[in-house]
């Protein structure tokens, strides 16, 4: 259900500070952990001595070691040693292609001969200091797709989001979808309305007026397999909307990296991205914290959608015109599915 010939976010340098990291990626038990001189590495969570995970375990002298019987292991996944055994000749493990970049930890789960680092998408907003960056991490009980579907379509934050960036307004606008290659783009704007909630919050963090009407904009990117960005913001009404000027509006980019864990559940790595007042640190935590809730409503209707089907399996789900760009990135991921099922 999901392509493994690409790199996904695994986790952040943070999580493996100091101690090794276990997580399924799509379907694969990985242990994540810094090996010699800092670099990280990635092998599967199982050690061939007795089978525990070695996520389990830390790290001595750049060598992973078995929290059950000591045995270490390379980052290549071949065993060094074991205290007072001979293990050289113990079959290796499987080790996986890891990057360490733009303040994620990407990694590849399919064959590895085909994991060429430059197929990690550029982004802009991590190497400028012109941009501030937040976010975070939810584990979702719901299949990645399922995500991607209400990313690429923002109708229901009227609805599930209604006390911070709901607004009536967002279900009247027209939404337009296209395809270009591989990306799949949707978008929503709105004209002279007043700002919800968390976008007037954020006009005030940018030093504006916030009780002015604002024209709006949703302008949702994915990429595939799983990877959503969300141009958003509010600009003070006839300074241009989108392409107004920096100092009349509120603009950010939304970051969803959504990493498949198993049929039914994923990681997703959310964020948010701002190009104004970027040296501000309690504007990015206020930022963060309010995001984060609005994530939190999404998770809960998610996994309880993933529920009901799981229970109506046979149940067809219907399609609307709003659904065109969740409809469009899952023919995407079809194409990339048969493509890797093929070779």
């Amino acid at each position: 259900m999901y392509p493994k010939n690409t790199w996904y976010v695994a986790c952040t340098p943070d999580e493996i500070d100091g101690k090794p990291l276990g997580r399924q990626i799509c379907g694969e038990k990985i242990v994540f952990y810094r090996g010699a001189e800092g670099k990280v590495a990635a092998v599967e969570d199982f050690c061939p001595h007795r089978g525990a995970p070695l996520s389990l375990g830390f790290v001595r002298d750049g060598q992973l070691v078995c929290g059950y019987h000591g045995l270490e292991m390379g980052c290549d996944g071949k065993v060094v040693s074991m205290p007072g055994q001979r293990v050289r000749g113990f079959p290796c493990i499987r080790s996986y292609p890891v990057e360490e970049r733009y303040g994620f930890i990407w990694v590849w789960t399919g064959e590895r001969e085909l994991a060429d680092p430059a197929l990690i998408h550029h982004l802009e907003w991590a190497d400028n200091p012109a941009w501030a960056y937040g976010g975070g991490l939810y584990h979702i009980n719901c299949e990645y797709r399922l995500m991607i579907d209400n990313l690429m379509d923002l109708t229901h934050e009227t609805y599930v989001h209604a006390s911070s960036i709901g607004q009536k307004e967002i279900d009247e606008a027209p939404v337009s979808t296209k395809v270009e290659g591989e990306e799949v783009i949707t978008s929503r704007y709105m004209e002279n309305i007043m700002a919800p909630p968390f976008w007037r919050a954020a006009l005030r963090g940018n030093g504006l007026a916030d009780d002015v009407p604002v024209d709006r904009w949703q302008i949702c990117r994915f990429t595939a397999p799983s990877h959503v960005m969300i141009e958003v913001g509010v600009a003070h009404a006839g300074k241009g909307g989108y392409d107004a000027a920096p100092e009349h509006k509120a603009s950010s980019i939304v970051v969803d990296f959504i990493t498949p864990e198993t049929e039914t559940s994923h990681w997703y790595f959310w964020g948010m991205a701002r190009n104004f007042k970027p040296e501000d640190r309690e504007l990015t935590d206020t930022i963060r914290t309010g995001q984060g809730k609005i994530f939190g409503e999404d998770r809960e209707m998610l996994e309880l959608q993933q529920a009901n089907i799981l229970r109506h399996p046979d149940r067809k789900l219907l399609m609307l015109n709003i659904d065109a760009g969740g409809v469009q990135s899952r023919r995407v991921l079809d194409q990339w599915l048969a493509k890797e099922q093929g070779a």
